[in-house]
């Protein structure tokens, strides 16, 4: 297991390689000769420079995209903070095994790899409104599975999840982190009503006021309230940084299970970009707590990782224009 204590976890966390300058100046270099006026393609530009900087190639690439969706069952579904039964979680992970559901589509028409991981689904969580929903070493075990399901072969990631309950975890997360109080960061997720909404922000006001002894520390707060589906996206996303491989984010509450590492170190998600912004109440005001723009704003809020490999046919068309348009030399076009 990659990480024994909390402490040998913010201490990865803190210990973070920097991109490359060097590839990242390479492609807009190369983008300020091709037939265009320069900069006219917006992000698509960056964008080819950010998978140049955290891939460390002048020429990035996209053959080996894989889309990983974490699995988990939430303790606090007891307080019926969803429109749907606990058991779907694992329906939902047969569905994913036989390609019936919506990423199954998705990931093929991006070019991915899709794999799902179920994290003890038919053991629960703790109900965090009565006791912390992961002990520390559930907590890093279900970190070290997302950590080591990476591989340093992957030219993107894209995370996902699957977990009844996990709209009320992460924002239960947003609200320890980023205070402001439930009502900010709390959404309907499946389709729950007026009164669903009110217990699922009740039940997060009961969890800040019970664990509130942690809610300085961004790895143990994520502990006492978070899934083992979300620790492990934790994971995913320091592996992905470690190993030089740029981040897709899809929704809430991926972006909810990484915002520890951004808490703990200001560059924690520079490898990461947000594929969209979810209809789910808090997912616009987290991003802009993040500092990330997202790429697509379609009224989604699936989760999966649906909306995030969505993006990942936008970065196959910025990488298909970098390193196929013609220079203005080779074209034949005068340039201004």
């Amino acid at each position: 297991m990659p990480f024994k204590t909390l402490d040998e976890l913010r201490a990865a966390c803190l210990d973070l390689p920097a991109g490359d300058d060097a590839a990242a100046g390479a492609v807009a270099a190369r983008q300020d000769t091709l037939t265009k006026p320069r900069g006219s393609l917006g992000r698509l530009e960056t964008l080819v420079a950010w998978l140049a900087r955290w891939q460390g190639r002048s020429t990035p690439r996209l053959d080996k995209v894989k889309v990983v969706v974490f699995a988990g069952s939430h303790g606090v579904t007891a307080q019926g903070v969803s429109a749907f039964p606990a058991e779907v979680t694992g329906q939902m992970v047969a569905n994913f095994a036989g390609g019936g559901a919506a990423i199954n589509q998705l990931a093929k028409a991006a070019g991915a790899e899709l794999a799902v991981i179920p994290l003890d689904i038919e053991r629960p969580t703790g109900d965090f409104t009565q006791e912390l929903a992961m002990d520390d070493a559930d907590f890093l075990a279900a970190v070290s599975t997302g950590y080591d399901a990476v591989t340093k072969d992957l030219d993107l990631l894209c995370l996902g999840e699957m977990g009844i309950g996990n709209t009320t975890t992460a924002a239960a997360i947003a609200t320890a982190l980023f205070g402001g109080g439930a009502d900010v960061w709390v959404g309907r997720g499946t389709g729950v009503d007026d009164a669903g909404l009110s217990r699922k922000a009740k039940a997060i006001e009961t969890a800040m006021t019970l664990h509130k002894d942690r809610l300085a520390d961004p790895l143990a707060v994520t502990a006492a309230v978070g899934g083992r589906e979300l620790a492990a996206m934790l994971g995913a996303a320091l592996a992905a940084r470690k190993l030089g491989i740029p981040l897709m984010l899809d929704g809430f509450v991926t972006t909810a299970a990484v915002a520890p590492l951004r808490k703990l170190n200001p560059q924690g998600l520079a490898h990461a970009v947000a594929g969209h912004v979810s209809a789910e109440a808090g997912h616009r005001a987290l991003l802009a707590a993040l500092g990330l723009e997202p790429l697509l704003d379609l009224g989604m809020r699936l989760g999966e990782g649906s909306g995030g490999c969505l993006a990942v046919n936008i970065l196959r068309g910025a990488l298909a224009c970098h390193t196929g348009m013609a220079s203005f030399t080779e074209a034949g076009v005068s340039d201004k």
